[in-house]
């Protein structure tokens, strides 16, 4: 953008072919919690490729290799570094859609990002200097979620943090605040606050915002999927410039987030019901 002051109002990330921004179309970074083998994730990244298309939404893959931060340690946590990077390489190359990853420890930003997109830093890790610094060192486009304990002008620390390291490509998540009651609570005026302190794009993760951590059975976090239309679609209206979505073919059988991951097969009719509130409020 030619224009300073509009560049710093509507922020642009560039995933490959892929944009986000606020005066750009939607943007949907969508896929299972946890990468639970390379079949599930071929038919699953396909089945989310060809959604993506009918209902017009750029599209990014997004998996974890690790669930480093489950509540209860006899919680699957994912197959691991070693195995999960030939799968999203093949996955990039073969279905020719950008992945997203969460990166949990320094040592593994660099191995990573020679085989995504985006590296995506967890809310719980989201003030961890080294980590975000050694994520903007890659020069892959940054994802930082937001705390579910920070206010929104607080993440302009964070952000700036990728930036100084040399990542030029930032996305900031909102995945709503935890008072300590077992619930997430969405603030929808923190999209438009997230972009004016961070001069970044707003991305809302639906399916993280309605957990419940520590309530599901044998001390999992449990959680209310029924809730996630109404929130995505406030979120299409108050200003999100992305959708992050958990789904799963059957998330009852989900080896992570089974309670709030959305069903692969009724994924199209809540885009598309999204989306028409997303292009009324842009008209």
């Amino acid at each position: 953008m030619s224009n300073p002051a509009e560049a710093a109002a509507n922020p642009v990330v560039a995933v490959g072919d892929v944009r986000f921004g606020n005066a750009l179309p939607m943007v949907l970074i969508a896929g299972p919690c946890a990468l639970e083998s390379r079949e599930h994730a071929f038919d699953t990244a396909a089945a989310l490729k060809d959604i993506a298309a009918r209902v017009g939404l750029g599209f990014v893959y997004k998996t974890s290799f690790d669930k480093a931060n489950r509540t209860s340690a006899r919680s699957n946590r994912g197959i691991g570094l070693d195995h999960a990077l030939p799968i999203f390489a093949e996955i990039r190359a073969k279905l020719a859609v950008p992945v997203l990853t969460d990166v949990h420890e320094t040592h593994q930003c660099a191995p990573v990002a020679e085989v995504v997109d985006v590296l995506q830093i967890p809310a719980f890790l989201c003030r961890q200097t080294d980590l975000l610094v050694a994520a903007g060192r890659t020069g892959r486009p940054v994802n930082v979620k937001k705390g579910q304990w920070m206010q929104a002008e607080a993440m302009a620390g964070a952000i700036d943090k990728v930036r100084r390291a040399g990542g030029a490509d930032v996305a900031v998540t909102e995945r709503g605040t935890f008072f300590g009651y077992g619930d997430l609570v969405v603030d929808m005026r923190n999209f438009g606050r997230l972009r004016a302190a961070t001069g970044a794009p707003v991305i809302f993760d639906a399916t993280h915002a309605v957990q419940q951590p520590g309530q599901g059975a044998g001390g999992a976090s449990g959680g209310q999927r029924e809730h996630i239309p109404p929130l995505l679609a406030a979120a299409a209206v108050a200003g999100a410039d992305g959708f992050f979505l958990e789904t799963h073919p059957e998330p009852a059988r989900a080896l992570s987030d089974a309670a709030t991951q959305w069903p692969l097969d009724r994924l199209d009719d809540l885009l598309g019901r999204t989306l028409d509130l997303w292009a009324r409020a842009h008209d």
